[in-house]
C-alpha cells in the first residue's frame, strides 16, 4: 500500500469544517444548562464508562482484530490510529439529533480531547508495537498539547460557553431555533458526505475491496463496544445513545493531522482514516435518525423537568 495514490482530501477543508462545527456547537449548546453538568458531576458513572470503552476497549479490540485477521500493516496501523483518537465533535450534534444525553456527550468529548495529548500517541505506539504485523512500520510520534487544547477551545469550549450564555439570557431563542437547527445540522452533514464521496469516487471504487469493509466493520465494532458497555452497566437509554455515538464517532480529523505531519507517504493509513471520517458520518447519521424516531422511556433522567423541553420532538 506504500504506492497508494494521493487522496483529494484537502486538509484546509478540515479547517472549514471545524469552523462550521463551532457554529453548530453554538446552536446545540443553546439548550444546555449548568444543571446538566452538575448531575454528571454528582454521578460520573456514565462518562467514565464511555471513556473506558473509548481509550481502553476500542484500541485493544482493534489491535486483536488486525492481528487475528493479519490485515496489511499500513491498513492495520490506520485502524489502530483511528481507534487511538478521541471522540469527535460530530458526536455531540449526532447525540443531540438522537435525543441522547448531550451533556454526557459534550463532557466525554472535552475530557477525551484533553486526554488525547497523552493517550493517542501512547495507544498508537503501544498497540502498533503489540501487533507483530505492524511493529516494523511503527515509528515514534508525538503530539503538540497546545495545538489540541487550542482546537478544543475554538471548536468546543468557546462556542459551547457562548451558546449556554445566550440560551440562558434569551430562552425564547432556544424554542424558536430547535427544529430549524436540527434540519440544518442534518443538511450540513449530508452535504459534507456527498462532497467527500464525489471528490474521491474514482479512488474509492478502485480501492473499495481493500479498505471499505475494514472501515465499515471497524466502525460497527466501535458502536457495539460503546452500546455494549453502556448496556452492561445498565445506563439510562439517553446515556446509552450518548456513549454509543461518542465511541463510534472518532476524531478522524486529528488522525489526518497526525498522518499529514508524520506519515505523509502512508497511503493505506490515509485511505483508512479519510474514509473513516466519511463513513462514521453515514453510520452516525443513520443511527441518530433511527433513535430520533424512538421516544425515550418516560422515566429516563434526560426527561427531568430541567431538560424535558429540549427532548420533545
Amino acid at each position: 500500500m506504500n504506492g497508494a495514490p494521493a487522496l483529494d482530501f484537502d486538509p484546509a477543508s478540515m479547517l472549514l469544517l471545524n469552523i462550521i462545527m463551532a457554529c453548530m456547537m453554538f446552536g446545540v449548546s443553546l439548550s444546555l444548562r449548568l444543571e446538566d453538568f452538575r448531575r454528571i458531576a454528582r454521578a460520573p458513572v456514565t462518562p467514565v464508562v464511555g471513556l473506558i470503552a473509548q481509550f481502553l476497549l476500542l484500541p485493544a479490540a482493534t489491535c486483536l482484530v488486525t492481528w487475528w485477521l493479519r490485515i496489511d500493516a499500513e491498513l492495520a496501523l490506520g485502524m489502530i490510529l483511528v481507534a487511538a483518537c478521541p471522540g469527535g465533535s460530530f458526536s455531540n450534534v449526532m447525540t443531540w439529533l438522537a435525543r441522547g444525553n448531550l451533556a454526557v456527550s459534550v463532557s466525554m468529548t472535552a475530557v477525551s480531547s484533553l486526554a488525547a495529548t497523552i493517550m493517542t500517541p501512547l495507544n498508537f505506539a503501544l498497540y502498533g508495537w503489540l501487533n507483530p504485523h505492524t511493529r516494523a512500520y511503527l515509528t515514534e510520534i508525538s503530539l503538540e498539547p497546545g495545538s489540541v487544547l487550542w482546537l478544543v477551545l475554538l471548536v468546543l469550549a468557546l462556542p459551547m460557553a457562548v451558546g449556554m450564555i445566550t440560551g440562558r439570557r434569551f430562552p425564547g431563542l432556544v424554542e424558536r431555533s430547535e427544529k430549524p437547527l436540527r434540519v440544518i445540522s442534518l443538511l450540513v452533514f449530508l452535504g459534507f458526505v456527498a462532497i467527500a464521496f464525489s471528490r474521491n469516487v474514482d479512488l474509492f471504487l478502485a480501492r473499495f475491496h481493500s479498505f471499505f469493509w475494514l472501515v465499515v466493520g471497524h466502525n460497527l465494532l466501535a458502536l457495539l463496544l460503546g452500546y455494549g458497555m453502556a448496556r452492561l452497566c445498565r445506563l439510562a437509554e439517553s446515556d446509552r445513545r450518548a456513549v454509543t455515538l461518542e465511541v463510534g464517532i472518532q476524531n478522524s480529523g486529528l488522525g489526518l493531522v497526525i498522518l499529514f505531519t508524520f506519515f505523509p507517504n502512508a497511503g493505506g493509513m490515509l485511505l483508512i482514516t479519510a474514509f473513516w471520517g466519511v463513513w462514521h458520518l453515514v453510520s452516525g447519521l443513520t443511527l441518530s435518525q433511527y433513535w430520533a424516531r424512538r421516544p425515550l422511556p418516560a422515566d429516563d433522567p434526560a426527561l427531568a423537568p430541567a431538560t424535558i423541553k429540549e427532548q420533545l420532538p
